[in-house]
């Protein structure tokens, strides 16, 4: 049987007319938001995070819209500009790569809209524009960058997470020689040798100072530090799987998840998925000790923002979309972001709910570097991170730190110049 709805026209007279469409827009029985995210491994949790926003927003319902990571940033831009039907929130890469979206007029201000006046202007920095200064994200999570390894296997080959370089490798012989793989790692990802650099060289370079240095222009990536830095890293090539410049990024995950390696250098990022693929596994974590010559004596937990999320300047629900990014905001949404997803929180005054999480987070606050390839150096083309990790393959391939340096510096020259003093 077919169904009606009625109808007043201007005129107030009723009518009959067939069922009508749920309404999407602003002032309607409910609105549609669509978030648009790179992590489809987040599906499940999120709709456990949207659902206390759904009930306190009874006329907002979310809809969360992964793409593959991989192909995100070449697809977002485009998504953006849809005339109907595109997403209303987005998640933004930190730093350089929400710069080209903010230029092009493609995400709204959130200044004014948003509340993050208890916020660390640090952590804010990642999703601001670089020319006008003004907020584009709501940051939603902090990563530090550390060793993780298997605790069992720690236990059954009784080693101890290292204190010293000389401890560090002589766990790395005894793994190998009982055919553990010391480190898994990806080669074939540039971005992946980066972070090992600066898990494993950034006591040799000199941490916040060396970056410090090279954004005055008192130093450059040609630097004798920083060179050496590199070469430390290379030189872990024997406690890498083999032929590493051919291990792909989901097979280093594989081959810590499975047991086949005992240490994972990464970021606190990995925690939640390894522990979904391996609900068995026991994941524990150590910075890496200083480095031979190092030119800062005690280790260090690097670390960055991950990441914001914004509202499409284009979105045909912007109003509600704020109302979704302001709640982002909140430390409710902060905790159930920590708890659901094991991540650390960006949401000031949470806390991560994942004790090797808080063990890490600590380590960040206490004794601290910033993550300068991502952070400092990550606004132009090439990404510092990018460069830093093709001349690491290099490396690995037989050339020498010194011209992976000059690498390094021909790349961000092409784009960077030094403050200056």
């Amino acid at each position: 049987m077919r169904k009606f709805c009625t109808v007043v026209t201007a005129l107030g007279v009723v009518l009959a007319a067939p069922a009508c469409a749920p309404s999407t827009k602003s002032g309607g029985d409910k609105v549609t938001l669509t978030v648009l995210s790179w992590r489809p491994e987040d599906t499940a949790g999120y709709a456990k995070i949207f659902a206390p926003f759904e009930k306190s927003h009874p006329k907002i319902k979310v809809k969360f819209k992964p793409i593959k990571n991989t192909e995100y940033l070449t697809v977002l831009p485009t998504e953006l500009k849809k005339a109907t039907g595109g997403p209303d929130v987005v998640q933004l890469k930190p730093y350089g790569p929400i710069q080209s979206l903010i230029s092009a007029g493609n995400l709204a201000p959130l200044d004014g809209q948003v509340d993050v006046s208890k916020w660390d202007p640090t952590v804010l920095q990642a999703a601001k524009g670089k020319q006008d200064g003004k907020l584009y994200g709501v940051p939603y999570a902090m990563q530090t960058l550390s060793v993780l390894y298997n605790k069992k296997i720690f236990a059954d080959q009784q080693i101890q997470p290292p204190t010293t370089w000389a401890e560090f490798t002589a766990a790395c012989d005894k793994l190998k020689k009982a055919g553990i793989t010391p480190l898994s790692t990806s080669g074939l990802q540039p971005w992946v040798l980066a972070i090992d650099h600066q898990i494993f060289g950034a006591t040799r370079y000199g941490g916040d100072d060396f970056a410090k240095a090279a954004m005055s222009g008192q130093k450059n990536f040609t630097d004798p530090d920083y060179t050496a830095s590199l070469d430390v890293t290379a030189k872990l090539k024997p406690y890498y799987p083999d032929k590493v410049t051919a291990v792909d990024y989901p097979d280093a995950q594989t081959l810590f998840t499975s047991g086949k390696a005992a240490m994972y250098p990464g970021g606190s990022y990995e925690v939640g998925p390894f522990t979904q693929t391996n609900p068995d596994l026991q994941i524990g974590s150590f910075d890496a000790p200083p480095a031979p010559g190092a030119k800062v004596n005690h280790a260090l937990t690097s670390g960055f923002v991950d990441g914001s999320y914004g509202v499409n300047a284009h979105s045909e629900h912007k109003t509600e979309a704020m109302e979704l990014v302001k709640w982002m905001a909140t430390p409710e949404f902060g905790q159930l972001y920590a708890n659901t997803l094991k991540q650390i929180s960006a949401v000031p005054g949470v806390t991560p709910g994942d004790p090797l999480l808080a063990q890490t987070y600590q380590g960040f606050k206490t004794h601290g570097a910033t993550y300068m390839m991502v952070v400092d150096f990550g606004y132009g083309n090439p990404l510092g991170r990018d460069q830093e990790g093709e001349a690491l393959q290099k490396m690995l391939g037989g050339t020498s730190a010194a011209d992976a340096g000059k690498l390094v510096q021909k790349g961000i020259s092409a784009w960077f110049k030094p403050s200056g003093g």
